[in-house]
């Protein structure tokens, strides 16, 4: 980009690229837009970005890395992709894959902190989890008695429903086939809880 292009031109073309970015549900950070437009410091692009909410055409969240958004649409949910990491059993445990197969679009403010995996085996038929099921996940490392979480056991996941009884956790199938497992605490971790499971009545191209 030429230094002498005039501010309001470079303005409106950031405001343009950050735009695009938001509607598109990516919304970039301030070194983002620095890169994009080669500008030598961070400051350069933060200074356009703030004169953009100044002049009232931007939103801005306080202490977000990529707190910008347009007016009014602040709380609207945008689709964003999360990574579709492998595969998880619905079954016997088996050994975890984390390999992104490809992305999920999902709609949330907080896409961060979720990612997919294809269910594989039969023991959560009782709870509509079926096998090619999508789940999506929410990352967290704790979960309510009652929860079906993704659960790592040593080096294998399975997916199952969280009992606590007594102090004692225990993952419960939906299946009457499949007996429970109770996990040496010490080997257990939950990887997050399912919160939403999608079927595919035909398979989408990739």
């Amino acid at each position: 980009m030429s230094p002498r292009t005039p501010k309001g031109q470079t303005r409106e073309r950031i405001y343009r690229f950050v735009r695009k970015r938001l509607l598109e549900g990516l919304p970039p950070t301030v070194r983002e837009v620095r890169d994009a437009f080669c500008f030598k410091a961070v400051e350069t692009a933060r200074e356009h970005l703030e004169q953009l909410v100044k002049e009232g055409r931007l939103a801005k969240r306080k202490g977000k890395a990529r707190g910008y958004s347009l007016p009014g649409l602040e709380k609207i949910p945008v689709v964003l992709p999360i990574p579709l990491l492998g595969r998880v059993e619905a079954g016997d445990p088996t050994t975890a894959v984390e390999d992104i197969e490809g992305y999920v679009p999902v709609q949330s403010r907080g896409a961060g902190d979720l990612f997919a995996l294809t269910v594989q085996g039969e023991s959560m038929t009782g709870a509509g989890i079926m096998p090619g099921d999508i789940a999506i996940v929410r990352h967290q490392p704790t979960a309510d008695s009652g929860d079906v979480v993704v659960a790592l056991l040593g080096d294998e996941a399975t997916v199952k429903r969280l009992r606590i009884k007594k102090n004692r956790i225990e993952l419960h199938p939906e299946n009457p086939e499949f007996k429970p497992i109770i996990p040496d605490p010490d080997e257990l971790i939950i990887l997050g809880k399912v919160i939403e499971i999608r079927r595919y009545i035909e398979i989408p191209q990739v």
